[in-house]
Order: structure tokens, then sequence, then C-alpha cells
């Protein structure tokens, strides 16, 4: 009886180192960030540092756009870029009017859409009015990627 307890507790010891083992070496994702392509780096910065007003950092690889709260988006030049027929870029703003309003001065132009996501003149989706979503407004950079505008209240 003896014999079988000792083995059954050795057993029972290595599930356990194991078992410290696994936990202990769980992937822990931190500072997490999101990169998407353009084909003329020197144009994008100019885009979304003087334009958009968006802080950016020239890097070996690309441009490193860094937000207020810490957030970091790194753009990457591609010869044969193709822009994502989605948003890659979502800017929160506390009021979409407002924000469309100073952006369209600084000339961005606004996607109009119809049918279900039906913008106003403005190109802006009021998606809270209708509980239909967020209030939001596309719009493109140089290179044809999907931005927007979206309210966070």
């Amino acid at each position: 009886m003896s014999r079988f307890r000792n083995k059954r507790r050795k057993q029972n010891d290595t599930e356990a180192a194991k078992s410290r083992i696994s936990s202990e070496n769980q992937t822990t994702f931190t500072n997490a960030f999101s990169t998407f392509s353009v084909s003329d780096v020197q144009k994008a910065k100019k885009f979304y540092g003087e334009t958009l007003g968006i802080d950016v950092k020239k890097e070996e690889e690309g441009l490193r756009l860094e937000f207020e709260a810490g957030q970091v988006v790194f753009l990457y030049p591609k010869d044969d870029h193709k822009p994502a027929t989605f948003t890659v870029l979502n800017l929160p703003v506390d009021n979409i009017a407002l924000a469309v309003d100073d952006l369209a001065a600084r000339g961005i132009k606004f996607e109009k859409y119809g049918g279900e996501i039906g913008t106003d003149e403005k190109g802006i989706f009021w998606g809270k009015k209708d509980g239909h979503g967020p209030n939001i407004a596309w719009f493109k950079d140089p290179d044809g990627n999907i931005l927007s505008v979206i309210e966070s209240r």
C-alpha cells in the first residue's frame, strides 16, 4: 500500500509541477498595436501628422503614430499597396458633428453611403439615433485606407 501511495504522490507532484509550468508560461499580451500599409511614407507622414494632427515618429521601417492615451499604430511601406475594403483605423471623438466640420475644413472629404448605412450630406451615419450602432463618419487617407471618426459618448 505504501508503494502505491508513493507512486501516486509522485504522479500528483509531477502533474502539479507541469500545471505550474504551464500557468507560469502562459502568454501575456501587453502593449498591443495595429499596423497597415501605405505606398508613400512621406505622403502618409504629412497626412497623419499635419492634416490630422497625430504625433508621427519616423522609424527605419516606417511610421509610428502615437496617441495621447498611449495607443500606437505602425504604418509600413508596401510597393504594391492595396487599400483594405474595411475601416483600418477608428479615431474616437467627443462630438462627431464638430469633428467632421473641423476635418472638412482641413481638406478631408468624407465618404457618402446610401442604403442601410445611409450617411447625411456631411457623411455622418447617425447610428445612435436609431439604435444601429455609433455615430461615425468615414474618410480615406491618400492611399485609400479607410479611416473613421467615431463618437465615443
